[in-house]
């Protein structure tokens, strides 16, 4: 495994109109200063497919996210959150953010890699994958009450080997990852605030990387869902808090 740790950030912005300087800010400022980092493996961004309201679920928390980021750290992990940690004041100091008016945090977590996959067609290994282009996302929040309980255990095993193996066959889906939540976000002199309080383990992330088209490809990967989980056999537990199509952004294009 290339990483052994992923952060997540959700993001809403308080009015449509902030969208292109926020776009703006991110891509051709912050994303290029984190990824200049030697303790950063890679790191993106994607918008929210907003034509598909259906494909959210219903926790308030999340329901106006408008954009996730994450990045992966190369070991040691320590020292290379140590050093983001160092460029965020930097930035602050130098009036380029982070903290910017309108921008509101709804998840700044750290979470641990579980298990990449990657589709036959896409050839790279699972490992590749999050260098590889693509043309959005699709992602999945869920907490689970007692995460290392047996119903979590026996959901996990589902997800691995019944419902990756499916969406793996969904057209347009070149892989996908599988996180669980490690800590969230205190970082050393930012005032940041507390976005979550979960004990580790207690949230998941699954993160399918899209070939396809977002629209159509997310509402496969929707059906293929409902219809794995419509069966006797697919487990119960774990409450979906957040579930939608991401797009990747076009600099200058999509702004």
């Amino acid at each position: 495994m290339f990483s052994d740790l992923a952060f997540f950030s959700f993001v809403q912005l308080a009015d449509a109109s902030l969208h292109g300087e926020y776009n703006r800010w991110h891509q051709l400022d912050h994303r290029p200063e984190n990824l200049a980092l030697p303790g950063v493996a890679w790191g993106d961004r994607w918008a929210r497919v907003r034509e598909q309201e259906t494909s959210h679920a219903a926790d308030s928390a999340f329901a106006d996210t408008d954009f996730v980021a994450m990045y992966w750290f190369r070991d040691p992990v320590e020292q290379s959150v140590d050093a983001w940690d160092r460029l965020g004041e930097a930035s602050f100091q130098w009036g380029r953010g982070p903290i910017i008016p309108g921008v509101e945090r709804k998840l700044l977590a750290f979470f641990r890699p579980v298990k990449g996959y990657s589709a036959p067609h896409a050839l790279v290994s699972p490992d590749v994958l999050p260098f590889r282009p693509n043309q959005g996302m699709h992602i999945t929040l869920t907490r689970y009450p007692e995460p290392h309980g047996l119903d979590a255990h026996d959901s996990f095993r589902w997800e691995d080997t019944e419902l990756m193996p499916e969406l793996l066959k969904v057209p347009g889906v070149a892989g996908g990852w599988t996180f669980s939540f490690s800590h969230a976000q205190q970082h050393t002199t930012l005032p940041f605030a507390d976005t979550v309080s979960h004990q580790p383990g207690e949230l998941r992330i699954r993160l399918l990387y899209l070939d396809g088209e977002p629209r159509k490809t997310g509402s496969a990967i929707r059906s293929t869902e409902q219809q794995l989980a419509a069966e006797p056999s697919a487990p119960q537990a774990g409450e979906v808090l957040f579930s939608s199509t991401l797009s990747t952004i076009i600099p200058w294009r999509d702004w």
